[in-house]
């Protein structure tokens, strides 16, 4: 009751009143904690051995390690030993729970980040490493490199990677590019970001990789060759530079073929035809694609036409199983899982959306149905499910480079849920727990590997169509709609859509929320409605020409110019 309480003053209040109060209340928690008032725990550090006393509450609300410390029974005891970290650091976090900020240095960093990844403070991770990233100079390139395979942060990981892709040029010419294993510079060389003028300046780095052990490295050489957009090179370079590499014959033939034979360009399997800065998640006017499948098998691809607010089919997919849950990945569509002559399969396939043709990607650990697929920071994660007779908890990651791997298990295992990313974290929200539908929400942190309970929602929601917009998650389903605030954790209830039984899905297009599917009245198409939050109500679109959406995909319309 407390808490709906003080939920629903806080809604009353307007925005300058609440800053007013949330001043007035922080700046009383400081003088508490500065006079040392009102303490309830003291932490005894070793290291050297020091007494930091603090509060319960302020603490377990900045973190989940404090939380689960506090709930469990050593942290009952008024004073509670701490001894794998230096007290100098330890003091520092602590008073980086009342007042987000903290003296990093690069003296310090290293400990601090090590310290806060203990903590899980995920604001004290974020400060260390943009610390880090923006004294590079004094910390030097090795010495992150270092940091991250001891740390294993992922925050740190993305932003090397950002490093690395903005200042490549400079990189490349450095002794320790020599040593940069073949999967890091793959991931380096793909990147639609990589910072270069020409695709030479990334094969004359690719050279001089090489040439540094030839006989080690000639088996290597394809895979970087084929990251780069060799159809941006013309034909003498093709000839003269790739052509004669080992193992690149085909590469440059296909490039060649492209360049000269625009007709056949629909034959050619090429994996990058556009320029750099252009590719599914960043390029022009975008528009919705559906998935939409009867019984899952031999599904249909719909484009969404904005200017005349119709659809169009843009191609038809043939499978010989169902059940499959779909991702977009860059140009491809990710079939994961599925169901065939009563087994629950693993397997993986990709489909591209240019080509038109099909890969076989490596299977999950884990063999799944109905459950949740999402990429983050350029992973796919699968994430619970079904394998009859069990509902799973299970959560896997793929990378390119290490394939799948099992990460930390959901709290609560599930099937038949939502999952969207927003803010750097995995949310997974709803569905069955064995027969049962349960409310609760996860949230996934990649940097510490933690799931953590979320405020549950109003509702109960199964198959629901979900969406990050505009810093808040959507749910929606026709049993109701809710709204999820991640800086206050609470759920409202928001306008319901009038719409008959059928998945539910939801993106996020031109700064609106799409809700697609739902049977039509009358039950032969899928409804498409915008949310207008203006005057909180549903706009109704162009219906789907099919009865049954099982996805949808915000992409780029030059992805599909090949129609």
């Amino acid at each position: 009751m407390a808490t709906s309480s003080s939920q629903t003053l806080a809604l009353q209040r307007n925005s300058s009143e609440q800053n007013r109060f949330m001043e007035k209340l922080m700046t009383k928690i400081f003088s508490f904690y500065d006079e040392q008032s009102l303490i309830d725990v003291t932490f005894k550090v070793s290291n050297p051995t020091a007494l930091v006393p603090a509060h319960r509450l302020i603490l377990a609300a900045a973190s989940p390690y404090f939380e689960n410390l506090f709930n469990s029974n050593q942290g009952t005891n008024p004073v509670i030993e701490i001894n794998d970290i230096d007290t100098d650091i330890f003091e520092h976090l602590i008073t980086f729970c009342y007042t987000g900020h903290a003296p990093i240095t690069v003296n310090n960093v290293a400990a601090m980040l090590n310290a806060a990844i203990v903590l899980q403070l995920d604001d004290a991770i974020t400060s260390s490493v943009d610390y880090l990233m923006t004294h590079m100079d004094e910390y030097t390139l090795q010495g992150a490199y270092r940091l991250q395979l001891e740390m294993k942060c992922e925050h740190l990981k993305q932003k090397i990677i950002e490093y690395e892709t903005q200042n490549f040029m400079e990189i490349s010419r450095s002794d320790e590019f020599l040593n940069f294993d073949v999967e890091k510079l793959q991931r380096i060389l793909v990147s639609d970001n990589l910072n270069i003028t020409r695709e030479e300046d990334a094969y004359d780095a690719i050279q001089r990789w090489y040439n540094y052990d030839v006989p080690a490295r000639q088996e290597q050489l394809p895979l970087l060759i084929a990251c780069l957009r060799l159809i941006q090179c013309n034909v003498d370079f093709l000839m003269t530079h790739i052509q004669p590499l080992p193992g690149c014959e085909l590469l440059a033939f296909k490039a060649l073929s492209w360049i000269r034979e625009p007709k056949a360009r629909p034959m050619i399997n090429m994996r990058f035809t556009e320029p750099r800065g252009v590719s599914a998640s960043n390029c022009g006017e975008k528009t919705i694609l559906a998935l939409c499948s009867e019984l899952e098998m031999n599904p249909k691809l719909q484009q969404y036409k904005k200017t005349e607010d119709k659809w169009q089919e843009y191609a038809s997919i043939k499978t010989d199983y169902r059940w499959y849950e779909t991702i977009l990945k860059d140009d491809n569509l990710l079939f994961i899982g599925g169901w065939k002559r009563g087994a629950t399969l693993n397997i993986v396939r990709s489909w591209n959306i240019r080509n038109k043709t099909w890969q076989n990607l490596p299977a999950m650990k884990q063999a799944r149905i109905s459950h949740c697929v999402v990429e983050l920071n350029g992973k796919i994660y699968a994430i619970g499910g079904f394998e009859y007779p069990h509902v799973l908890s299970s959560v896997e990651r793929y990378t390119t480079s290490d394939g799948w791997k099992l990460v930390k298990s959901l709290i609560v295992g599930r099937h038949a849920a939502g999952a969207v990313i927003l803010n750097g974290k995995i949310y997974i929200i709803g569905g069955f727990n064995d027969n049962k539908l349960i409310k609760s929400v996860e949230c996934y942190n990649p940097d510490s590997d933690t799931w953590t309970s979320c405020a549950e929602m109003t509702g109960f929601y199964h198959l629901p169509g979900v969406a990050a917009h505009k810093g808040h998650i959507y749910v929606v389903s026709r049993c109701g709609a809710e709204r999820y605030d991640p800086q206050q954790d609470t759920w409202s209830q928001i306008c319901s859509l009038a719409v008959g039984p059928g998945w539910m899905t939801c993106v996020s297009l031109d700064n609106k929320l799409w809700a697609i599917g739902g049977m039509s009245k009358s039950f032969d198409k899928s409804c498409v409605s915008a949310f207008d939050e203006e005057n909180s109500c549903w706009i109704e679109r162009c219906s789907l020409p099919e009865s049954k959406v099982r996805n949808s995909f915000v992409v780029p319309e030059s992805l599909l110019s090949s129609m």
